[in-house]
Order: C-alpha cells, then structure tokens, then sequence
C-alpha cells in the first residue's frame, strides 16, 4: 500500500479558499470532498440552487479554472508532482479504481486524489469504454503501447481458453515491444491487465475473454466446469456439489447439480450419476451405441480392448458391456475371438 506524504483534504481547503460560496459548495458536491464522501450529481446541485444542469456544470468548469490559476495551486505543485512520480511507478498509466485503492481505502481520500488528478496538468484521464476501464496515465507513448498490447491480447484468445495467471503474463508481455526492464515484473503486468474489460480472471485464478461463461461464473454449471476441470476426470455429480459447495463456499443441492449438469452440452453422463466434460471426448449413448461406434472406427477387436475402451468414453459396469456385446443382432465374433458390428 502506497503512502502519500501530504493530507489530501488539507491540500484541498488551500487550494479551493479563495472561491466564492456557491463555486466552492459545487466543487466540494461535485468530487464528493465532504465528510461522508457523497458525490452529487448536476441535478442535485441544481435543485439546490435553482439553476440548470449545464449552469452547474459551467460552474464547476469555471471554479477548477480559477483554482488552476490561483497562487494557492501553484504552491501545492509539490503534490502533483508526487502523484506524477507514483503513476510512473505503478506503470505510467493505470486503471483508476487501482490508482485509488493503491493511495488508500478510505473513500473521501479518494475523491481528492481524483479531484488532484482531475486539477493536474500532468494527468490524462482516459474515460471507460467497451474495451477498458477508467485509467490514468503520465506517459501518451506507454498508454498507446499498454492499448495497443491489451487488445492485440484479447485477439491471441479463443472464445473458450482458459489460461494459468503465469501464461497469460507471458503472452501480454510477448505483445508488449521495447519497453524498459523496469516495468518487466508480473506485478505491473497484472495492474495493466486490470484495465482491460474484455479479458479477466475466474474464481480459480484462470485467465480468458471476460464474455466466456468460464471467466464470469454466474451459475451452478459455470462452477461445475471449473470444478470438474480443475479435477481432471469424471466426478459422480454429488461429488461436483460438494466441491462447489467447498472452493466456492457455495451451498448447492445435489439435485439441483444434477439437474443443471444433464442439460448443458459442456458435460456428458458417462455412467451411474457420473459426469465427464464433452472436452476430455466422451460421447453420449447408451451401452450398445458406444461399442458400434468404437468398432467402426477402430475395427474388430478382442473383448478386453473393448472393455477398456468403452470405459475410456463411458462408466458402465462390465457385465452391462458384455451383455451387449453378446446380443447377435448387433455384433458377432468371428474366429478368432474379435468382435465387429453387423
């Protein structure tokens, strides 16, 4: 946690006292500079004072305008200049919501260092759109470099990729060119990342689009894939409740998993309430069908090659797969003991 060596609502009663009244009650409303923090909107003010909306907000412009030419502002240049050089060092631009919590938790803190950033002439606020987040930066070159790094990453995915933390680091910084060892580190990497609202990370720490179901988890199935992914073979379905009820504190019925899991193409019943993801390539079916298919594809084989291949794509019992392998109106064995379909 950073810590700043000025006291940021001392800074701002310097700087705003020479403001008339009402200028001053607008800008202190509007930056939420107050003991509770509260941000008042345009309209709100306006009621206030009678005025319209866009005579609020020529008010504010006008007052920021007086504060930056003040001699007031000009003697606090030693804060702004603080909070250029720690913007530097989180990366030279950085998400807002991350700048903030870095300088502190305190939500009226907060507003002033956004009230400072917002004064400054070092800083420019890049506003939230469809790919990023509200950010700030110090250095346009860096910006356009992290921009331009961040979208040719989201690019590089698949719709359903689920990447490790390190992986992801690693992909971002081989879109990144030219840039100094200083900002090589997983930490900075992670911050430039927390800018982006097209890739994100899941519950489990795995990376991928943020439109992927895997990444926001909003439902009892999303939870079971990651789940089931992270175990790495079948799971009997109260099994997959009791894992979800355990990494993600949870509570989920064993019914309601159930239920959840045979209507999602994602997951396969593979035998006896047990469930496969359709990604490890188990296939749904019934006995029979799954021993016709192995056999047209692989050709005819013994009856313990069967049996572990049908249990490579299926959980059934053994005698359930020799009792259908016996039935003459499917399959018939041929002298030398391999089977074939008919």
């Amino acid at each position: 946690m950073s810590t700043i060596s000025f006291k940021p609502n001392k800074v701002t009663k310097k700087i705003t006292s020479h403001l008339q009244d009402r200028a001053s009650d607008v800008v202190i409303n509007r930056f939420g500079l107050t003991a509770d923090g509260k941000r008042k909107t345009l309209e709100e003010i306006g009621k206030k004072y009678n005025i319209t909306r866009e005579r609020v907000r020529q008010i504010e412009n006008a007052a920021i305008n007086l504060i930056k030419k003040s001699e007031a502002y000009k003697g606090e240049q030693a804060v702004f200049n603080e909070l250029k050089q720690l913007i530097h060092k989180l990366g030279s631009i950085v998400a807002e919501h991350e700048l903030l919590l870095h300088i502190s938790k305190d939500k009226n803190t907060q507003n002033h260092i956004n009230f400072f950033l917002t004064l400054g002439d070092f800083f420019k606020k890049h506003r939230e759109d469809e790919h990023f987040h509200t950010r700030w930066s110090v250095d346009d070159e860096m910006a356009d470099k992290v921009h331009d790094s961040l979208r040719k990453l989201y690019a590089s995915l698949g719709d359903e990729d689920l990447i490790s933390e390190t992986e992801m680091i690693k992909k971002f910084f081989d879109q990144m060119k030219d840039i100094s060892e200083q900002y090589k580190n997983e930490e900075m990497a992670r911050r430039w990342l927390s800018m982006s609202k097209t890739v994100a990370k899941n519950p489990l720490g795995e990376w991928g689009k943020t439109s992927s179901p895997n990444i926001r988890v909003r439902g009892v199935k999303d939870y079971a894939f990651l789940v089931m992914r992270r175990h790495g073979s079948p799971m009997h379905f109260k099994e997959v409740a009791d894992s979800i009820s355990k990494i993600f504190n949870k509570k989920i019925h064993y019914a309601t998993c159930h239920n959840e899991l045979i209507k999602d193409p994602r997951f396969v019943l593979v035998g006896r309430g047990m469930y496969a993801l359709a990604e490890w390539g188990y296939k749904k079916g019934i006995a029979r069908e799954v021993i016709r298919d192995i056999l047209k594809r692989e050709g005819p084989l013994g009856k313990d090659e069967i049996i572990a291949k049908v249990n490579k794509e299926r959980y059934f019992k053994k005698n359930t797969i020799l009792v259908n392998l016996v039935n003459p109106k499917y399959f018939k064995k041929n002298k030398s003991g391999l089977y074939s379909v008919i």
